[in-house]
């Protein structure tokens, strides 16, 4: 037998091997599989379900334009937000601290602009370069010094919160001094209408922010490095992935946009306040958990994500909508964020 004809034989063996698999792989297996390949199926069934069940309950109430873009509107920050922890998650990370990123770039812009006097233009920027240094710095201590992600960005979170009081001296910019003076400070909540349904400027930027994210790490390097980092660091070093500078970038990153969360949560509410966001943190977590991330790093997508924080929106105004305490909110979500864990330890199954 020729070397050609024994390589044919070789490729058709393992060609029946596969297809003998597949075969033999089952109905839960097969799902077990589709899930594992596409992460951000199951938050997407769930969105779905959630707005087919509200829908029937409530109706034309439900699916008005104003309610389905103010869901829109409430989970825009929060969107934004989970986005940047999306990156950190999926390097095998946490960061606590970017809720107190987000505010205290707002906190800068308003104060350099107000107290200062800066141009808006120059305080936002310095706002957003405050958000990535600390970003950078977050990165830096994880990176290079090895220290645990949780203990980093929780120490990192407790520094922030208390600059951020003692800067601002707990005082808070009013939504008609912006108005008079510095209106680009509200820009990303600056509204418009397309035909009944009314959106923000915030809530395009964080469409397009998930949008480039998902293309960025799926089809550049530094993306699948991401992933890589995540999935096995030691076995990223050694196939050449410069692990210590993504893990920077990723921080880096993740605080540029915490601090343009921080710009939006200004258009948001309209003022510039200390101690608004204070729950950032924990919301982003529940998005990127809820949206199918998973927790040990290197498996999910930041589509996932956004599916993830409209799955929050839907059922808090869904519930809002039916007069339901607010702690069934709540309670429904915890038992949303288990169950995500849950299923996600079940799909890791598939390559374990």
């Amino acid at each position: 037998m020729s070397q050609s004809d024994s390589y044919e034989s070789a490729i058709n063996r393992a060609d029946k091997v596969a297809e003998f698999e597949h075969k033999n792989r089952g109905i839960v297996g097969t799902i077990q599989h589709l899930l594992h390949v596409n992460p951000a199926l199951v938050p997407l069934i769930v969105l779905v379900a959630s707005v087919i069940v509200f829908g029937l309950l409530l109706g034309s109430r439900f699916f008005s334009p104003f309610a389905l873009t103010l869901i829109l509107q409430q989970v825009q920050i929060v969107g934004i937000v989970a986005a940047a922890q999306s990156l950190v998650i999926l390097t095998a990370g946490i960061d606590l601290s970017v809720g107190a990123i987000a505010v205290i770039s707002s906190v800068i812009m308003g104060q350099f602009t107000f107290r200062y006097g800066l141009p808006v233009e120059v305080a936002v920027a310095c706002g957003l370069m405050f958000g990535t240094a600390i970003g950078c710095i977050n990165g830096w201590l994880v990176a290079v010094m090895k220290l645990p992600p949780f203990i980093v960005t929780l120490g990192m979170w407790q520094i922030v919160l208390a600059a951020n009081f003692l800067y601002s001296a707990n005082e808070t910019i009013r939504s008609q001094d912006i108005q008079e003076a510095a209106p680009l400070l509200q820009l990303l909540g600056a509204k418009f209408s397309i035909g009944g349904a009314v959106f923000t400027v915030g809530v395009i930027f964080m469409v397009l922010l998930v949008v480039v994210l998902a293309f960025v790490l799926k089809h550049t390097a530094w993306g699948r490095h991401v992933y890589a980092v995540g999935d096995d660091p030691e076995a990223a070093q050694l196939s050449g992935v410069n692990v210590k500078m993504t893990l920077i970038s990723v921080y880096g990153l993740a605080g540029l946009i915490c601090a343009m969360a921080g710009w939006a949560l200004i258009g948001r509410i309209g003022s510039v306040s200390p101690t608004s966001g204070q729950l950032l943190n924990i919301e982003s977590i529940t998005a990127v958990v809820i949206g199918g991330i998973s927790l040990f790093g290197g498996r999910g997508s930041i589509l996932g994500t956004f599916f993830g924080a409209l799955i929050v929106g839907v059922f808090t105004l869904g519930l809002r909508l039916l007069g339901a305490d607010a702690q069934w909110t709540y309670l429904l979500i915890g038992v949303l964020i288990i169950a995500a864990v849950a299923v996600d330890q079940w799909i890791r199954k598939v390559s374990a």
